[in-house]
């Protein structure tokens, strides 16, 4: 476990993994997600990762394209410990206002926090968080997540990271988010409910 500290226990070094988990980042987009981390922070955080062997860097598409980091096979294995980790400090008090939320932990917390019936019909939904398009698939019990367009879709979705935690969480902020404009959707209200809260759908009359 010291070894294991001695890669990723600085601060910020696993919410960087949790950051990349999904899809590979660009500087700028790591920023955004963690934003009370200094520019300084962050890149000692990455160099140190990356010296590590937990994630690499590489350009996207030519090698003019942008530049962006991603897990390494080793870091990758990182998954199940960053989401018990994630599952555990649920319980723990919450930060003060205002506080942050990134689309990769909200997505995360969709995948692990749902759990969908697995006799359902699957879903496939079309999210739009804060302009970036994910892809949200609810199949035998899991739920899938991915970047981009699904084929076709089932219900789409147009949020923000905090609405979505939010909904996650309690249910009973889905009226005032509808009629607040927080979140605008396409479909029909019960397979909302079963992509949001699964097996725990709640009542509504």
């Amino acid at each position: 476990m010291a070894r294991a500290l001695d890669v990723v226990g600085e601060r910020w070094a696993l919410l960087v993994v949790r950051e990349l988990l999904l899809v590979p980042q660009r500087f700028s987009e790591l920023r955004h997600a963690l934003p009370n981390a200094s520019s300084n922070l962050l890149a000692d955080r990455l160099r140190e990762l990356e010296h590590h062997g937990v994630i690499h860097r590489r350009r996207l598409g030519s090698a003019s394209g942008p530049q962006v980091y991603e897990l390494t096979e080793w870091g990758r294995r990182l998954e199940p410990i960053v989401l018990a980790l994630s599952e555990w400090g649920i319980d723990a008090p919450g930060p003060p206002e205002p506080s942050s939320l990134s689309a990769t932990s909200v997505l995360l917390f969709l995948r692990v926090g749902v759990r969908p019936d697995p006799a359902a019909p699957p879903i496939v939904c079309r999210l739009d968080l804060d302009g970036s398009i994910w892809t949200v698939r609810v199949e035998s019990g899991e739920v899938h997540v991915r970047s981009g367009e699904p084929a076709t879709a089932d219900i789409s979705l147009r949020t923000d990271p905090k609405t979505l935690g939010g909904l996650l969480a309690d249910p009973a902020s889905l009226d005032s988010a509808l009629a607040e404009g927080k979140l605008a959707f396409v479909g029909d209200l019960p397979t909302l409910n079963r992509l949001l809260y699964g097996d725990a759908v709640p009542h509504r009359s």
